[in-house]
């Protein structure tokens, strides 16, 4: 007998024969504590989440979501979902919940015709960064190859070529969805619309997406990307010229703003590795002798210790932090929206740089607009469209010990910056602890997506997640 939570919080006994009897329907299978495949698919990106599921329901297709949709359903068992599991929430797994496991689900198949592609639930963005830059086309996407495009997708997503070529979900053409009653149906502009809405930005609470459709962009395969590297004292001058670059940018040009204790990089001299330093991460999805002409300014300005920029294969380039961002560490972020970078705000920052508690944290400032903001904002879940930055203190350490300092230190930067944001927030960066701030998530949207959640999910199947409440 298995104890598995149900909606009211208890706990059931679900028998072995029972599980095994949907195990054999699938064409995937059903895994249990002790075996190499229920701790494959317990085990996310952020270490600070280590939680038992009741049992793994692994997926290998859409007929296989839809029998755990309903054996959850019917049985009134909580249940979590994992693409990635990169998510910082850790939503993906649940102690005693049944957990489908859509993470072996990473086929990928472009249509160069068409320039459209295909894409399972399971694949992480380098999956989809080298089939599609295959035929030299892009989707936009994040900057971890690791990540995984569900969540990504469903909450927005945002890199390198989203000024240029917007959001993830402006780029979603349709998604076959698995909802809470069983069913297997299209979202898309012309079939159940309102799904199609919800899903560009409200996260997984409207249903199981088995596969989405994105439309691709001609890019690559190399672009004119990479890093320059200032000391931290030069950062007021060169933060406050950044802001005038961005807004300035055409939208070819993505630049953003990392500050952070210098990594041994091999480019680096090594009297700076572990000093803070101020660094710009920057790249041009367009022609090469244009991106030479659009980062002028941006190499021009103060005296860099290193500027590594050059032309890169798109594929590495967006694996290019994946060293800094690999699994097994644990991680704690906070996030703020700020429509411009006033010196104080500025002034704030550094002095929570001044006070990094571990080597591996930092704090990134992505500048957003072109194309992004050229949607509106009522024209999918996700409503924050301006031209504006996004700061997200990505605190990152090892040592359990040091989850509270850690914790403190990104709380007390949040709170310090608060005064200068918009109140708005990306749901993909909300820790658990932001349950409060949905409201800044959604904005004018939320009621509109409570009232498509109580159509497709009256009951609040989809509940492990950043939670929309059933109208």
């Amino acid at each position: 007998m298995f104890d598995i939570i149900t909606f009211d919080g208890s706990a059931v006994a679900v028998d072995r024969d029972t599980l095994d009897a949907l195990s054999v329907s699938l064409r995937g299978a059903v895994h249990f504590q002790g075996t190499p495949e229920y701790d494959e698919a317990r085990t996310i990106w952020n270490s600070m989440v280590d939680r038992h599921p009741g049992c793994v329901i692994r997926a290998m297709g859409a007929s296989d979501v839809q029998k755990a949709v309903n054996f959850v359903r019917e049985a009134g068992l909580v249940m979590s979902v994992k693409s990635g599991g990169h998510q910082i929430a850790g939503h993906a797994v649940a102690d005693g919940a049944v957990l489908l496991d859509l993470s072996h689900m990473r086929s990928v198949h472009v249509d160069p015709q068409t320039k459209t592609a295909r894409v399972e639930p399971g694949a992480v963005l380098g999956d989809v960064d080298r089939e599609t830059q295959a035929h030299a086309l892009v989707v936009p996407t994040g900057i971890n190859s690791t990540t995984g495009i569900a969540g990504l997708a469903l909450g927005g997503g945002f890199g390198w070529t989203t000024r240029k070529f917007g959001m993830t979900i402006d780029n979603l053409l349709s998604a076959e969805v698995v909802t809470a009653d069983g069913a297997i149906i299209t979202a898309s502009a012309t079939s159940n619309p309102d799904l199609f809405w919800a899903i560009r930005g409200g996260g997984g609470n409207f249903g199981v997406v088995t596969s989405f459709e994105f439309q691709l962009h001609p890019l690559g395969p190399e672009v004119l990307s990479g890093l320059i590297v200032h000391p931290i004292e030069e950062a007021p001058a060169l933060l406050a010229a950044f802001a005038k670059i961005a807004d300035t940018a055409p939208d070819e040009l993505t630049v953003w703003a990392v500050l952070r204790k210098a990594p041994p990089l091999p480019f680096l001299p090594e009297k700076w590795h572990g000093r803070e330093v101020l660094i710009f991460a920057t790249c041009y999805s367009g022609p090469m002798d244009d991106g030479e002409k659009a980062m002028a300014d941006l190499r021009a300005l103060g005296s860099p210790i290193a500027d590594v920029v050059s032309p890169h294969t798109f594929v590495d380039w967006q694996a290019a932090f994946d060293p800094l961002l690999a699994p097994g560490a644990r991680n704690y972020w906070k996030s703020h929206d700020f429509e411009s970078l006033p010196s104080d705000a500025v002034a704030g920052l550094l002095e929570g740089i001044a006070s990094l508690p571990d080597a591996a944290s930092e704090v990134f400032v992505a500048h957003m607009g072109g194309a992004m903001a050229r949607v509106n904002a009522d024209d999918t879940a996700y409503p924050q469209r301006s031209s504006h930055f996004i700061m997200n203190v990505h605190t990152r350490w090892g040592d359990p010990k040091k989850d509270s300092e850690c914790i403190a230190w990104a709380r007390a930067l949040y709170d310090k910056m608060k005064p200068y944001s918009t109140g708005s927030a990306y749901v993909n960066f909300m820790p658990e602890d932001e349950a409060d701030h949905m409201s800044g998530a959604y904005g004018d949207n939320a009621k509109r997506l409570s009232v498509i959640k109580g159509k497709y999910d009256p009951g609040n199947l989809f509940r492990l997640n950043h939670n929309i409440l059933p109208a």
